[in-house]
This record gives structure tokens, sequence and C-alpha cells, in this order.
């Protein structure tokens, strides 16, 4: 429930940063860890890498899960006190533009809205197998097409019915996603395993003869692709209760929640897989061994259940980032640093939400299926700076609060870590680095120059492309009369405000 005053205090602490809000505040603490939940999507992300993190690294690979959500952690802990002085939509746009200043802002978030539209087309794409073999049809590349370009529609069309909708279905997916992976995992766990827990101990020969500490250090993917998602409760603040608390603790839970999913689910498939099979999927014989074992652990009608649980879980991601995307847009757009900003920025007053902005976050993703389509070759590609570009974004907001801090600013929001702050601030960064470097660095066994270094160059060319435009266009001259690294000074503000408060509380009694 809503407590007595609080969209008053919200809408307060709005307008202090210089906005009116044209949502409606329909999301509370579970719906909006559901948003960020169902974007992270262990389900997804697990199933996604399992049989390449294990040919790399060797069941030893789960640990990465591990690793990467404790330096997640950190991040989630900077967002947190971030968001709660700014609460504001669109997530890392406004944070960078007020922690730093609007032309830093433009070039993280023109990396990040890329990032995000190229994520949701491989999600759509993959996620267009599943459908596929839900109904027994043959996953050709016009059916992953019609598929993917249906899921997308479907989550445009929830999107587009309001935040109360979304909340919805984003509690759904939750379930869906919990009953996919902790579930699933604690059975496979507990009722089919072929495997001793020490196999997590062993690399069974990952890696041939090369020193295994390199091996480890490839199979990091494994743990990189799971933890990003999170974000998005951030994307939304606008039409949350109480953001400045609320927001935090969803981004928190999401990644404790997400990590222990996501362990328990690989954990499930290792433990449940055969020698013989354990023993292919790591020599690379077995690409795919995720079906045959939910076929012999679970049987054929306990398989299709999973599949329709996974296709659940599929459009609620699918939804998530699409909604994450289009709060991005709609506030890049209504400080009018884009072209077309006053139709992006454009928000329904019947459903409350930015219709043209979500409109682009479905259709060029269609496009881009389109593309694959005509170049199935290419989806590997053009996806292979993606989770690259949201750890830019990231260590983005890193860095500006970093900067800031530095420069004498203390959190000002109702979350807040305190004297610890700092500490964990430096942390955070020092992991994202090497978080970077793991992702750039060539993936083994790629030989061709382009295939090798295909993460940097997606990076440089949206980097590129991002600041000649900027260079040449000067989209942030438009958005002059909007603050900039007032981090400080708006702490300052919101801290006066608190203290008056109390002060005329204590009159009154």
């Amino acid at each position: 429930m809503t407590p007595p005053g609080a969209h008053s205090a919200d809408d307060a602490q709005l307008a202090a940063l210089g906005y009116t809000s044209a949502f409606h505040r329909r999301m509370g603490l579970w719906a909006n860890m559901a948003l960020g939940f169902t974007y992270l999507s262990p389900l997804v992300g697990v199933y996604s890498l399992f049989a390449y993190s294990l040919s790399i690294g060797g069941p030893p690979a789960i640990w990465w899960i591990v690793i990467v959500g404790a330096g997640q952690l950190l991040v989630a802990l900077v967002f947190g006190e971030v968001v709660s002085q700014y609460p504001l939509a669109g997530g890392i746009y406004p944070w960078t533009r007020r922690l730093w200043n609007r032309r830093y802002a433009w070039i993280v978030s023109w990396v990040y809205i890329w990032a995000i539209i190229v994520t949701v087309t491989a999600v759509a794409e993959f996620g267009g197998g599943f459908v596929a073999a839900l109904f027994g049809v043959t996953a050709t590349p016009a059916v992953v097409l019609l598929t993917a370009v249906g899921l997308l529609v479907i989550a445009f069309v929830v999107n587009y019915s309001g935040t109360r909708m979304l909340a919805r279905i984003a509690k759904i997916g939750l379930a869906a996603e919990l009953v996919g992976v902790i579930a699933l995992g604690l059975f496979l766990l507990l009722f089919r395993r072929e495997q001793p827990f020490t196999v997590f101990f062993g690399t069974l020969g990952a890696g041939g003869g090369d020193a295994y500490l390199g091996v480890f250090l490839a199979a990091a993917l494994s743990g990189l692709f799971l933890f990003y998602g999170f974000e998005a409760c951030g994307d939304v603040a606008e039409e949350v209760n109480d953001p400045t608390r609320q927001i935090p603790r969803a981004m928190i839970l999401t990644i404790l929640v997400g990590g222990v999913s996501g362990f328990l689910s690989y954990a499930g498939y290792v433990l449940a897989a055969p020698d013989a099979q354990l023993s292919a999927v790591i020599a690379g014989e077995d690409t795919d061994p995720i079906p045959t074992i939910l076929e012999s652990s679970l049987g054929t009608a306990g398989s299709k259940v999973f599949l329709v649980v996974t296709v659940v879980a599929f459009i609620s991601c699918v939804l998530s980032l699409q909604a994450a995307g289009s709060r991005l847009l709609y506030a890049f757009a209504r400080d009018r640093m884009l072209p077309a900003s006053g139709w992006l920025s454009h928000v329904s007053s019947r459903h409350a939400v930015p219709t043209n902005a979500l409109l682009v976050v479905c259709v060029v993703p269609v496009l881009i299926c389109l593309f694959v389509y005509f170049q199935p070759d290419s989806l590997a590609r053009v996806t292979a700076f993606a989770v690259c570009g949201i750890y830019v974004s990231f260590q983005a907001v890193v860095l500006a609060a970093l900067r800031q801090r530095l420069l004498g600013w203390r959190p000002a929001g109702l979350w807040n870590l305190g004297s610890a702050g700092l500490a964990v601030n430096v942390l955070a960064l020092a992991y994202g680095v090497f978080a970077l470097v793991l992702l750039i660095k060539p993936a083994p066994g790629t030989e061709t120059f382009l295939d090798r270094w295909i993460v940097a160059i997606g990076l440089a060319f949206v980097m590129g492309s991002g600041l000649l435009y900027l260079l040449l266009a000067r989209p942030d001259r438009h958005s002059a009369h909007i603050p900039e690294g007032d981090a400080r000074e708006v702490a300052a503000q919101l801290q006066q405000i608190r203290r008056d408060s109390r002060a005329a509380v204590s009159e009154e009694i």
C-alpha cells in the first residue's frame, strides 16, 4: 500500500529537480523488482551461455556467477545512492547528466540505447526458437523471424496498455522465471543428480593443456552476460511509489535473487548431465545440451511445461527491455536532446506511457530482425558489442559518481551508504574496469581479425558515430536550460528541505 502523502512527497522531489511527471505511480517494490528481474532473466542468461561457458572453462565456470554477482552488487549500491537523489525516468541518462554534464550524458546514453535495442532484438530472436519448439515447428529462418516479430509486438501491446499492466505481466514473468530456474534447478539437484558436487572443482579437461587461470578468465561471460537489467528498476522511477527508498531495494533484490536463481539453475543442469554428455559439452561436440537434459529428467510432458514457462519468461524479458529503452528515449527527448524530440517525448494521456518512444523500441528491433533474416550469420556480430556497451554505460555512472564524491558530493537521497559510499564506489569502478577488459579481450578459438576484435569494433563504431553526431549536430545546444552537474547543489537543497520540514513539525508539536 502507498503511505499517506507519499505521492505528494515524490512529486515535490521531482519538482525540486525541475520536472513535472506525466506518468502514473502504479509500481510498488515487488513490481519494480520484477521488472528488473525479468530484464536480467537468469533463465535466458543461463540457457544462452551454458554450453559455451562449459566448453571453455568446464564446471568451475559456475563460480563466475558468484564473482560477477558480487561485483555488480557494488555497482547496484552506487546506482541506489544516485537514483535515491535523482528518481527520474530514463535512469542512466539523467544520472550521468546530473553527475557530470549533458555532453557526457549524451554519448553514454547513445551507447546504452543501442545496446538495449540490440539486446531486445537478440532476446526476441533467441526466443523464437523456443516458441517454435513449443508448437512442434521447425525453427527455420522464416519461423524465427515471425516468432521474434510476434514477441516484439506482444510486448509493445502490453507496454502500451500502461504501467499497471506492465507491473502485472512483470510479476507473472517473475513467477515464471522462479519456477523455471529455482524450482527446476532444485528438482534436478535433488532428484536427478548424476554428478558429485566436487565436479565444480575439477576442470574435466577444459582448456586442454593451457594454464587453467587463462581458461577460467575466458569463461567469464557466463557471469557477465547474466548480471545486468537491475538498472531498469530506475528507468521507470517516475512510475514507482516512494522511489527514493524502493528502487535501491529493488535493485539489490534483483541482483541477490537473480544470482541465487542463476547459480541453482546452472548447478542443476551440470549435476543432472550424465558423464558422456558432460564430456561432449566440454569438448564442444554438444552445443545445445539442455533440451536433452530436460527430456531425460522431466519427460516429454514436463519438457513442454518448461517450454511454456520459458516462452513466458522471454515475453517478460522483451517487455522489460522495451520499457527500459522507451523511458530512456523519452527522458532524452524530454530534455530536447534528440531529433524529433517533441514526437518522441509524447506521453499518452489515457495510458500515461511514452507511446512514440515505445514504437521506436519495437520497430527498430523488427528492422534488425529483417536484416538478420537476409544475413543470418550477422546476428552474433551485430549483438557482440551489446553486453560491453551496457557495462560501459554502467561504469560511466560509477565514474561520474566517484568524480562528484571527490569534489565533495555526499548523496542526499533517503537511501544512502553513508561513510561506506566512497569505498564502495572505488571498488565498483575497479570491478567494472576488470569486467570490461574481460569483455573486450578476444574470445578463445577465434581466428580472423574481425571475429577476434568484434566487441571492440562494435563499441568503437557506436561510440564513434555518436561522437561524430554530437560534434556536428550539437544536440546538446537545445538542452542548455536543463540543469547538469548539480549533484552537490541538489544534495544541499534536499538536506535543507528536510531540515525545514523537521523544524515545521517541531513547531506544530
